[in-house]
């Protein structure tokens, strides 16, 4: 009776292969095919667009003025998204560059204080570039976002989709010049190559949906772990 249900499960998963469609070559998929080798990638290919680090509240940065040791100094940008320096008093960093941080500094000290300023600011480390990651995943929570992170790598950080997660329901919430806008995503089709894994910014809030189908069936099964026969349920 066992080697019957094995040979029927072999052809069962047999015959799920044979229907299964041939991947082939489309405008936005290259299927390399077995007998071929993944091409190594360029080094252009090795680093992501760039996309600009922009200063938040409660970043820490490290502020340099060449030639002037007493006013260089590491500091954190207070919650209003401003930084008190000697000399210079308050300046906005919020949603500005290092470099036009840097410019600003130079500006307010030119002149009255320093003859010919040469300010440098790095970031060092920063709490406001970050995605929101909730819903069906391993792990929800604030996670750092980088000039290379993608939809894909996002779920990652989280740890990967959950057991309810649904792949064809994850939505990126995100604000463009003032309008909350929404996108529908399927995990599954990205994972594929059929379309592109989706970049994400900084603010960005990502959520994954779930299954109640597979959640309801889920817990109606620990209501009953000992059944007299088999319970057939369709899961959709």
């Amino acid at each position: 009776m066992r080697h019957v249900g094995l040979v029927l499960l072999s052809a069962i998963v047999l015959s799920a292969c044979a229907g299964r469609e041939r991947l082939e070559s489309t405008p936005r998929l290259t299927v390399v095919r077995d007998e071929a080798t993944l091409p190594p990638p360029d080094r252009r290919d090795l680093t992501a667009a760039d996309r600009p680090a922009l200063i938040g509240p409660l970043d820490t940065i490290q502020v340099d003025v060449f030639g002037v040791p007493e006013l260089s100094r590491e500091m954190q940008v207070d919650a209003s998204g401003r930084i008190a320096m000697p000399l210079v008093g308050t300046v906005d960093a919020r949603g500005k560059t290092a470099t036009e941080l840097a410019d600003a500094v130079e500006a307010a000290l030119r002149g009255r204080y320093v003859r010919n300023p040469d300010v440098t600011v790095n970031i060092k480390s920063s709490v406001s570039q970050v995605v929101t990651i909730d819903g069906q995943v391993i792990e929800p929570g604030l996670y750092p976002v980088t000039n290379q992170m993608t939809l894909l790598r996002a779920i990652a950080s989280a740890k990967g989709l959950a057991e309810f997660a649904r792949q064809d329901d994850v939505v990126i919430l995100r604000t463009v010049d003032g309008r909350k806008m929404a996108g529908l995503y399927n995990i599954a089709a990205i994972r594929s190559g059929a379309y592109d894994d989706p970049p994400i910014y900084a603010n960005d809030v990502v959520v994954v949906g779930d299954s109640p189908q597979r959640r309801l069936f889920r817990d109606f099964v620990s209501l009953a772990p000992l059944l007299a026969a088999p319970l057939i349920a369709i899961v959709q």
